[in-house]
């Protein structure tokens, strides 16, 4: 199928690199206008046919301000996020704060920004990206991380709940790991942080995969596609896991 969003205006937040980017460029291609976001304006630089932005998503002015510019969107996709590593006990209030401001307040944000047009017009999706970890399952050492993850869960079933008869869809993707820029950094701190190589650590992510590999960002946009389309207007407040078989 082609030009499956031909037609709408999507906002794609963290676009830069690996979910968000691989989103933004599936978008496109499916015929849709399409505006990237990212805190790295460079960083968007070959997404073709996007229109391009620089956006701090834990601003509240600048959010309010570039939703007032776009003006009303059919999608919204919240894909900025961080991955904090460790249990309760290496979790400070610097690190909780910062967690829940990037990962769900975010949302909030965006959400509240772009909603009321949406309202207005009768129609939209919103596609939220969560995880595998937190409330679908709970994973060693990522203990705020799974916390934001379940809050982006209940942040979108409300969303879903309370708009359910005005048009406006609102649904979760669930990833396993996926490989990207921001898994390979992390690999790299984990293997500098605990003596091991960087093979050693990249193996440990991919043997926690039922299907003995990584996912792919492409994988995760042409879910992203399915939830921004006409196709899933029956599909509202659900978690959708691409994970690889890792919630099994």
């Amino acid at each position: 199928m082609a030009g499956r969003l031909k037609g709408k205006v999507a906002v794609v937040t963290a676009a830069g690199a690996g979910i968000g980017r691989a989103i933004a460029e599936a978008f496109v291609a499916e015929g849709a206008t399409v505006y990237a976001t990212d805190l790295n304006r460079d960083a968007l630089e070959g997404i073709a046919k996007a229109k391009k932005s620089k956006l701090d998503v834990l601003n509240d002015k600048a959010v309010a301000k570039f939703a007032e510019k776009v003006g009303t969107i059919d999608i919204l996709v919240n894909a900025a996020g961080f991955v904090h590593h460790g249990s309760i006990l290496e979790c400070d209030d610097k690190a909780w704060d910062f967690s829940f401001d990037l990962n769900v307040k975010s949302m909030h944000r965006m959400t509240k920004a772009f909603l009321p047009g949406m309202l207005t017009a009768g129609k939209g999706s919103i596609v939220n990206i969560a995880s595998g970890a937190g409330s679908v399952r709970g994973i060693p050492n990522r203990y705020v991380y799974g916390a934001t993850k379940a809050a982006v869960i209940g942040l979108t079933k409300a969303i879903a709940a309370d708009f359910i008869k005005k048009g406006v869809r609102a649904n979760a993707i669930c990833p396993g790991t996926i490989q990207s820029p921001s898994l390979d950094q992390r690999i790299a701190d984990q293997a500098k942080a605990s003596g091991q190589t960087l093979e050693a650590v990249r193996q440990a992510f991919i043997d926690r995969q039922p299907m003995g590999r990584l996912g792919k960002a492409e994988e995760i946009a042409m879910l992203a596609v399915y939830l921004g389309s006409d196709e899933a207007s029956y599909t509202t407040g659900q978690i959708h896991l691409a994970d690889g078989g890792f919630a099994l």
